[in-house]
């Protein structure tokens, strides 16, 4: 199960741990039967595992490091761990003898993570034990033992080694579907709606009504794209600036946990009346048909399965591990982000499954990003890019960028037209949404910059307020200005690595210099360095005058313009938003199957065995 493409560790006695779970046994494993209260199945299977390992072999402090893939054909949960060794430190006979009795301790930490009747207090004391954020927002973990490699079999239903090849843009008939009422649950910053508000246009083209809810920042964006309004709870400056303060989902401790809560109950508790309450300003009734949403929605599957309706997700960043790529985020910091998420916010999921929605609650991580995995995925960005690993079933599209026509009906600022007309092209530099906690600083960095390489600059504020300074025959300060606009008159282009500028970029045949803030930005960075058109990525927090010469001038090489052209090019015939759409019309059930009572599905058969003692399905 070893794979090639990870780099080797460190330690030149390290090891490997492999594990092989199905994704249900996991994430939606309780921890304890609900008819006679025995361990489960897979918890049992997960402490045997742990208490095996850690007996009779040497105990040795180690940090363990992993990228954790998810095949959604195979249905198998491949685990990579590398084990780099600490070094010993004072450590005594007795010392050792104290930390095996540690080790036979593990497995009974690891089964009441789950308890409810542990304090949330205590759960993130004994994550803060175990788990530590570093700076680049990945996650080192202690764990006690001298781990060797193991395996774990919980009846998979197929060979790892099947894998479902489907070639991107493969023609299949899309059958038509009668007017659907669709609700968009979209939570982010503006570059995470407009995809939607381009994917939501052209459904409301095929006659069916949109209701595109997201934060009521955008409302004016949305109503303007002729789509139906609602607005969902959360602040996207609130959640832009807590995800750069800890590059992405993982609190510092437990007192930043309410920053989250209050940010995501305010959220889940508006998705309800988004999905069922009439229009804000026409109040013409609304019941919905279908949901499209992203995964920082949390609540959009109870939702679905509340109200009976299909499900379909769409996001512009990987979601879906794979083996061909690392997972952005790490896939082992999902795994304990989904545990830090869950603890925070699990008793608002279940007061809002018990109180709006009428489900029972849950005990487990049923509300984690990538479950229930027979929801279909589709990823918005250009196959040319990022081509569909073959590992990715046939519920999971890469569909294109959706890119909205924002140009057509824009009207430039006349002081803006002279000043392009006015000389070269200019580079551009701009963060978006990004909150910036030196942006005087930063300012000073870019016109430094501009001045050393020579180039005219266009600077786009942003939210994180970039450009105060005098006004200069070589340097240009916008508030906002559509990028499929301003891109194709810039011979450069600095930006933040958002996955829609990084595609106006690229469509727009400009050489693209990212820095990186959290979350995917630092992947789309790697990917356009890949492509060989722009350098490294440069993280926020290392970027300096030197580095953004170096980069300018990088991007005004005479060969990376010629690949920028090139895949420009290849972009030029994509139309992700009717891949997106085809996407949805593909995956939409056709006929309901009736209501009939409840028995456990063949998948969930295999991947969640019965309790052993009284052989009720989990």
């Amino acid at each position: 199960m070893a794979n090639n493409n990870i780099p080797p560790p460190s330690s030149s006695s390290s090891s490997d741990f492999s594990v092989c779970l199905d994704p249900d046994s996991v994430s939606n494993a309780p921890a304890s039967c609900v008819k006679c209260k025995a361990l489960s199945p897979t918890m049992s299977a997960i402490c045997h595992s742990t208490s095996e390992i850690a007996n009779g072999w040497r105990t040795k402090p180690f940090s363990v490091f992993a990228v954790l893939w998810w095949n959604s054909t195979t249905q198998n949960f491949p685990c990579e761990i590398l084990i780099s060794e600490q070094p010993e430190v004072g450590r005594s006979q007795h010392g050792n003898s104290k930390k095996v009795k540690q080790d036979h301790i593990f497995s009974a930490m690891a089964a009441k993570f789950f308890d409810e009747k542990v304090s949330l207090k205590k759960k993130l004391r004994w994550l803060k034990q175990v788990a530590k954020v570093k700076d680049d927002g990945t996650i080192a973990v202690e764990v006690p033992g001298d781990i060797k490699a193991q395996s774990l079999d919980l009846e998979t239903r197929v060979s790892y080694d099947q894998v479902y090849d489907e070639e991107y843009g493969e023609a299949t008939h899309v059958q038509h579907i009668r007017p659907l009422e669709i609700v968009m649950l979209i939570v982010g910053t503006r570059g995470d709606v407009q995809p939607f508000v381009a994917i939501g246009k052209r459904l409301q083209e095929y006659g069916h009504r949109v209701r595109l809810a997201t934060h009521k920042n955008f409302k004016d964006f949305v109503l303007n794209a002729g789509l139906e309004f609602f607005a969902l709870g959360g602040d996207p400056k609130v959640l832009a600036g807590y995800m750069v303060k800890h590059k992405g989902f993982l609190p510092s401790g437990p007192s930043e946990i309410p920053v989250q809560r209050s940010q995501i109950k305010d959220i889940i508790y508006s998705l309800l009346p988004a999905c069922m309450d009439p229009d804000p300003e026409s109040k013409i009734p609304f019941k919905v048909d279908a949901i499209i949403s992203n995964p920082p929605a949390y609540g959009h599957t109870h939702i679905a399965k509340a109200l009976k309706v299909p499900l379909h997700i769409f996001f512009t960043m990987p979601w879906t591990p794979t083996s061909e790529f690392p997972h952005p985020l790490s896939c082992l910091s999902y795994q304990i982000v989904d545990a830090l998420i869950w603890l925070g916010i699990q008793d608002i999921i279940n007061d809002f499954r018990k109180k709006k929605l009428k489900l029972r609650p849950i005990t487990y991580l049923s509300g984690s990003y990538r479950y229930p995995p027979d929801v279909p995925y589709g990823y918005i960005w250009s196959p040319h890019l990022v081509p569909k690993p073959k590992d990715w079933g046939p519920k999971i599209d890469v569909v294109g960028f959706c890119f909205l026509d924002l140009a057509s009906n824009y009207e430039p600022p006349e002081s803006l037209v002279e000043w392009l007309e006015a000389g070269t092209k200019p580079i551009y530099v701009g963060f978006g949404s990004m909150p910036l906690e030196e942006a005087e600083k930063m300012t000073k960095i870019i016109v430094g910059a501009l001045d050393k390489t020579g180039q005219r600059g266009i600077i786009n504020k942003g939210w994180g307020g970039l450009g105060n300074l005098e006004k200069t025959k070589s340097v240009y300060v916008l508030e906002e200005c559509p990028h499929d606009w301003l891109f194709p008159r810039c011979i450069g282009v600095v930006h933040h690595g958002g996955s829609g500028t990084t595609a106006a970029g690229l469509r727009a045949a400009c050489p693209t210099t990212v820095v990186p803030f959290f979350g995917d930005q630092q992947f789309w960075g790697e990917r356009v360095h890949a492509r060989g058109v722009g350098p490294p990525p440069i993280p926020v927090h290392d970027f300096s005058l030197q580095k953004l010469v170096n980069a300018i001038r990088l991007m005004l090489d005479p060969q990376v313009r010629k690949r920028a052209v090139q895949i420009a090019h290849a972009m030029k015939n994509e139309d992700g938003v009717a891949g997106a759409v085809k996407a949805f019309y593909k995956h939409f059930p056709r006929h309901l199957s009736p209501q009939t009572p409840h028995t456990p599905s063949p998948s969930k058969k295999f991947s969640i065995p019965p309790c052993f003692r009284c052989s009720t399905y989990f």
